[in-house]
């Protein structure tokens, strides 16, 4: 598989839907005085799917020369971004999802045209339903991490922050399938050498951050967050080796801390945002020390949360169940 290309990160600006793209960069006194910190927020839940993922989708479709059937697995971001990409150009797809997914999601990408099916009690085991469907029926299997396409269309978001003349110090990221990651980091290797990125996994999910340090995939028993959106036990081997040139350290925030980063977030910015797409602010909110002062950049990547979940987190309960 090749490396990530800024080239092709720039080139996708002309490709992906413009409704994804240059989010708005927010900033808030009172966040920062909080926090102690300068941080700069890039807010990817106002678009039509609520999530980052459909700069990936969109350019990966646009870039298929494979005209079958697309058969992915999906928390539910992912599913609805490719959804939402394939049948606006008339393809059929797939999304396999664990039995216990949000159900926001699941209705979602129903809505946007997706023949959903249930499998498995976890995203990974649903990755292997999808897996073994798309070779049973002669489909494309799409696995988000895998592609390139995908991570470059979501580096695009570092390339609109660097434009912006945002870019900071730090910029610290959700790092779920890695995608999301690898393609910040990558056009910050190219824009500004001098920005450390620090992808974040939740402490019930360490599976990215085992396969980080390993520089090798390392699998895990289970994955055990309420931040189903980076909640991996199976890592993409693509995407560790991607991380190798990418990231430069990657850090582990729990629940209990990433409800409290979304709490932070609607009362300083009056958004609401899903458990993995606030573990950025998790990370400064863990180790207020070490960033006191920083400049730091971070995209707020999800905010698909049921009504469950919504009444649990106002009231500050770490959920399984939003």
């Amino acid at each position: 598989m090749r490396p990530l290309s800024a080239h092709n990160i720039a080139a996708a600006m002309g490709i992906i839907d413009p409704v994804f793209l240059n989010t708005p960069l927010l900033r808030g006194t009172s966040l920062d005085r909080a926090v102690d910190a300068e941080l700069t927020c890039k807010v990817e839940t106002l678009n039509p799917i609520r999530s980052f993922k459909g700069r990936g989708t969109e350019l990966l479709v646009a870039s298929l020369r494979d005209d079958r059937h697309l058969v992915c697995a999906s928390a539910g971001n992912f599913g609805q971004g490719l959804a939402r990409a394939a049948v606006k150009r008339g393809r059929t797809v797939t999304v396999f999802a664990a039995r216990r997914a949000n159900s926001l999601k699941l209705e979602a990408m129903r809505t946007l045209g997706a023949d959903v099916r249930l499998a498995g009690a976890d995203f990974d085991a649903a990755k292997d339903a999808a897996r073994r469907f798309a070779a049973s029926s002669d489909a494309y299997y799409v696995e988000d991490g895998a592609l390139p396409e995908i991570a470059e269309g979501a580096g695009t978001i570092a390339l609109e922050i660097s434009e912006a003349g945002a870019m900071p110090e730090v910029m610290i990221v959700p790092l779920g399938n890695g995608a999301l990651a690898t393609g910040i980091g990558a056009w910050c290797r190219h824009a500004e050498a001098g920005t450390r990125v620090i992808g974040v996994v939740a402490t019930g999910a360490p599976a990215m951050r085992l396969s980080f340090a390993a520089r090798e995939p390392v699998s895990t028993e289970k994955a055990d967050t309420i931040a189903d959106g980076i909640a991996v036990r199976e890592p993409v081997a693509y995407a560790v080796e991607c991380l190798r040139d990418t990231v430069d350290e990657v850090v582990a925030v729990t629940d209990r801390t990433i409800v409290r980063a979304m709490r932070l977030l609607h009362f300083h910015l009056g958004l609401v945002v899903e458990p993995a797409g606030a573990v950025a602010l998790a990370a400064v909110l863990q180790e207020p020390k070490r960033w006191t002062g920083a400049r730091i950049a971070m995209p707020l990547c999800g905010g698909n949360l049921t009504q469950q979940g919504a009444r649990l987190w106002i009231l500050g309960q770490p959920t399984r169940k939003g």
